[in-house]
């Protein structure tokens, strides 16, 4: 047999022994036939109407002696049972779609099926499979008289079992003998789980609500017990109102949940909004998303710094830089809509203003989203785009006024109140001495980027800004060989920084000098090859006094023989002519001691006296040009002239 099982079963009520043949109808006996007088027939008839309405049993109606008079009561006896069971299984359809249209836990709704079908049919056992469109099978979720576990965890796949089969035709299916029922494919899982619960006879009624197939409804026996085309009829009323209260109450849920999930977004962008009017940056719009939904949230800059971030967060420092760049960033998250990497379980949005990248904002450790929670994100992203424009042209006027001032400084441009005035305005002392500092970084490095760079940098005191196409630092300080190396330290993140100085000089005197001397000393240590470091004219040595505005031989002199002058001033000794005579002799002692009309021995003892003075290393290269140069300054500024 192929299709569902026809009502050939067992009745529901057993055999009553009634001819069920018999029409109604059919004309009563006469009274002659009874073989009694008619009053005798008038007191039956009145005994069985008796019987009858005060409900006597079948058996009592059957030990009615007349045949005909028992025939008829016993049919009327049938008819009122089967009309009072219509009624009372109707009463109970009633009663389940009032108590499922009150319950509102998709839980509960599911568990008082089972309960109601099991009570209408009085089986031992009721279940109840919803269907998964992911998986496409049915899964157990309800039950209500069972006690295997692995019955209860069952998934039941299309055209498998009865249930499989149930799901399959959308029909309803029945067997009083389930385990040997070869009508239906049987499967190992199936087999098991169905006898691990001791199931014998089964009838399952597919949940339909217009074609939408929602799973399937069971009533079991653990004993051999056909159903009846009532009760298959029963349980299939009972299914459908099953399916539309499932159906009611998922959908009442999706709205539930719904609702509050736009709830959810209106009070987070009543948050954000609240934030943004108080003056709140991008800390409190993470600090906030973070608080709305957990886990740990980051923003990226477009160029892979770190603006802000909230919570725990797993990712290292290059892997939050990296999301700058990332496709999660770009597809679609760079287009304003939240993508997410599930290897990782991170949510990202692209951060921006039209036709600027502004960065990534990040969020992690919350798994799933629902549509309320994505929207949630993507609203956080726009209005940290906002705050970073707020942010960023708040910023370049500020810098645009640093850079003004930068500028008329080191032009010796405007009066010096005026300019004394602006830079008190920037919270810097004009009187005290400052350095002149100029960066230059390598062509990978954008001049906007070095600005904010040195900006931060270079600390309180201080101001920075641009002048022909060079960014400037004023630094409050009267070393510029130390605030150099300072802030091209500072800046090596950037890649490869020179920094020139020079300086000190107060704000309100030649200004223009000192910052063309820094210009020119940056040059030069770039063509010296020392890029990446910080250095100022008098530490260049011989190519500071090449580079200086205003070289100071003195000074010079002093830095590379002061120790041999006081030494001769001291003891009057000729340690600077020995040297002189030492160096022009080609560094050969014996022919600076014909020169300086001395026994050799006596020029090496000068020599290492020196050595003990200047360091043993005085006679390399570098520092051997060093001394020559001074030697040939200190010649000059005495008047003599140099030789050929």
């Amino acid at each position: 047999m192929d299709g569902p099982l026809t009502g050939t079963d067992l009745d529901w009520y057993g055999d009553t022994g009634v001819d069920e043949t018999a029409s109604a109808d059919r004309p009563t006996t006469p009274a002659s036939r009874l073989g009694s007088p008619a009053m005798d027939d008038d007191d039956l008839a009145l005994r069985l109407l008796r019987m009858l309405a005060e409900n006597s049993p079948a058996s009592e109606l059957g030990a009615v002696e007349d045949s005909e008079a028992r025939s008829l009561a016993l049919r009327i006896r049938a008819a009122f049972d089967s009309r009072g069971r219509r009624e009372a299984e109707l009463t109970a359809l009633v009663d389940t779609a009032r108590d499922l249209a009150a319950l509102r836990d998709p839980s509960g709704v599911l568990d008082a099926i089972v309960r109601r079908a099991r009570a209408l049919l009085g089986t031992d056992v009721s279940y109840l499979t919803l269907y998964d469109p992911v998986a496409g099978d049915t899964y157990m979720r309800a039950t209500d008289g069972s006690v295997s576990a692995d019955f209860q965890a069952l998934r039941l796949t299309r055209g498998d079992g009865l249930g499989g089969l149930v799901a399959k035709t959308h029909k309803p299916y029945w067997s009083p003998d389930y385990p040997n029922d070869e009508r239906f494919q049987h499967t190992g899982a199936i087999d098991h789980a169905v006898g691990d619960e001791g199931l014998i006879s089964i009838c399952g009624t597919p949940l339909l609500v217009e074609d939408q197939f929602v799973g399937v409804l069971f009533a079991a026996n653990r004993s051999p017990r056909p159903f009846s085309a009532d009760q298959v009829a029963l349980l299939g009323s009972l299914a459908a109102l099953a399916a539309v209260s499932i159906v009611q109450t998922r959908t009442a849920e999706e709205v539930r949940r719904h609702t509050l999930g736009v709830e959810r977004a209106a009070a987070a962008h009543d948050r954000f909004a609240e934030l943004v009017l108080a003056g709140g940056g991008v800390d409190d719009i993470t600090k906030a998303l973070g608080d709305l939904l957990g886990g740990w949230v980051v923003l990226v800059g477009s160029e892979g710094e770190l603006l802000s971030s909230h919570g725990s967060v797993p990712l290292s420092d290059d892997e939050a830089s990296a999301l700058a760049t990332s496709p999660i960033a770009r597809e679609p998250g760079g287009t304003g809509r939240l993508a997410h990497d599930p290897t990782r379980d991170v949510w990202a949005v692209g951060v921006k203003a039209p036709q600027t990248a502004l960065g990534v904002l990040a969020l992690g450790g919350v798994g799933r989203l629902d549509d309320a929670d994505q929207r949630t994100v993507e609203r956080a992203a726009v209005v940290s785009a906002l705050v970073l424009l707020f942010e960023r042209t708040a910023a370049e006027a500020e810098q645009r006024v640093r850079t003004d001032l930068v500028s008329d400084l080191v032009g010796g441009r405007g009066e010096p109140q005026t300019l004394a005035a602006r830079a008190r305005s920037q919270g810097i002392d004009p009187t005290a001495p400052h350095v002149v500092l100029v960066a230059h970084a390598d062509d990978a490095t954008p001049r906007r980027t070095l600005l904010l760079a040195a900006h931060a940098a270079a600390g309180p005191g201080s101001v920075v800004g641009e002048n022909d196409g060079h960014v400037v630092a004023l630094l409050p300080s009267t070393e510029p060989q130390g605030a150099a190396a300072e802030l091209a330290r500072r800046l090596t993140s950037l890649g490869t920084v020179t920094v020139g100085a020079a300086g000190p000089v107060t704000l309100l005197e030649d200004v223009p000098a000192v910052w063309h001397e820094a210009v020119r000393t940056v040059g030069a240590m770039t063509a010296l090859g020392l890029s990446g470091q910080g250095a100022s004219a008098t530490h260049l040595g011989f190519a500071g006094l090449v580079v200086g505005s205003e070289p100071n031989i003195g000074d010079y002199i002093r830095s590379q023989l002061g120790p041999l002058l006081d030494y001769d001033e001291r003891r009057g000794s000729e340690l600077v002519k020995t040297l002189r005579a030492y160096f022009d002799a080609g560094a050969s002692p014996r022919h600076a001691a014909t020169t300086l009309h001395v026994h050799v021995n006596t020029v090496s003892q000068r020599l290492e006296r020196i050595s003990s003075l200047l360091g043993s290393d005085w006679h390399q290269p570098d520092a051997s040009l060093e001394l020559q140069l001074a030697l040939r300054l200190l010649r000059l500024s005495e008047g003599a002239t140099p030789a050929t």
